[in-house]
């Protein structure tokens, strides 16, 4: 009789010090392999790692597919939320690019182990790449237990503060940001509600843009990008492409294809790369 398979576990990361610490939310699930009456694969592939996007959390609907795909195969999975999102404590208005990553970086480290997939959505496509370049850093030292077998990228907005957000806002909205620090930006997504976009935000980002320069991650890199995207447009993937190594990139345009791609088939999409990498 094949044993069960557990539910991804619940856990907390505390990141940072004194008055920027924060408590960060994690599921995570361990490999597992399969009895012999199983018909499903046994759990050898890559760990995956789920990087989420700019206010949404780890219990999205393309999260939870690729947990459950996970644990259909026998994979490792860890999701997380960044501080001020979801389960994960913080306010979402002391967000940063770069305290986003100190976070991706902190959970990266603690519960992984072995080769990863690293699949981010949106914003997780910026965190992806960061946290891909960090990995390879830290693939020199002797104490890593963990390392970079791909990168899926889900309508990636790698340097979205300056390119999509700061070049695009009309010059009342940027001198509303710059005299008051803050501007509340209207959103369709989640329950509407306005976000607030921050001088921080915008101002520290500049400190992590990739797209002026080469990206090495050294590994196979797949890209999802939907045509009809009207937050991302398609041709800021495209030209995230011209950043990376020609060899092992693979970018697929979805005709349709809108920002969430979160259909059904936008999902199987996502799996099946997911799945050619390892």
């Amino acid at each position: 009789m094949t044993p069960a398979i557990p539910d991804a576990l619940l856990d907390f990361i505390d990141v940072g010090e004194g008055p920027s610490a924060r408590r960060i939310a994690v599921r995570r699930r361990a490999a597992h392999e399969f009895g012999q009456e199983s018909t499903q694969q046994s759990g050898r592939g890559p760990g995956l790692v789920w990087l989420g996007g700019f206010k949404s959390d780890m219990q999205g609907s393309k999260a939870v597919a690729l947990d459950d795909w996970a644990r259909d195969h026998g994979r490792a999975a860890v999701r997380f939320d960044y501080s001020g999102h979801g389960e994960s404590g913080g306010d979402f208005a002391d967000g940063t690019i770069g305290r986003w990553l100190e976070e991706s970086v902190a959970v990266f480290e603690r519960f992984c182990d072995g080769p990863q997939v690293l699949i981010g959505s949106s914003m997780g496509g910026w965190m992806a790449l960061l946290l891909a370049r960090e990995i390879k850093k830290r693939q020199e030292k002797p104490q890593a237990k963990a390392s970079l077998a791909g990168v899926v990228l889900i309508a990636p907005a790698p340097d979205f503060t300056e390119e999509l957000m700061w070049k695009n806002f009309p010059a009342a909205v940027k001198k509303e940001i710059e005299t008051k620090g803050v501007w509340l930006r209207p959103s369709d997504y989640g329950d509407g509600s306005p976000y607030p976009i921050t001088r921080n935000l915008i101002e520290e980002g500049r400190n992590h843009l990739v797209l002026g320069s080469a990206i090495d991650l050294g590994c196979p890199v797949r890209i999802l990008q939907g045509a009809q995207d009207p937050d991302v447009p398609w041709q800021h993937a495209f030209a995230l492409t011209h950043r990376l190594p020609a060899d092992d990139v693979v970018l697929t345009m979805i005709q349709d294809g809108d920002h969430r791609l979160s259909r059904p088939q936008d999902i199987a999409r996502i799996l099946a790369a997911v799945a050619e990498i390892g």
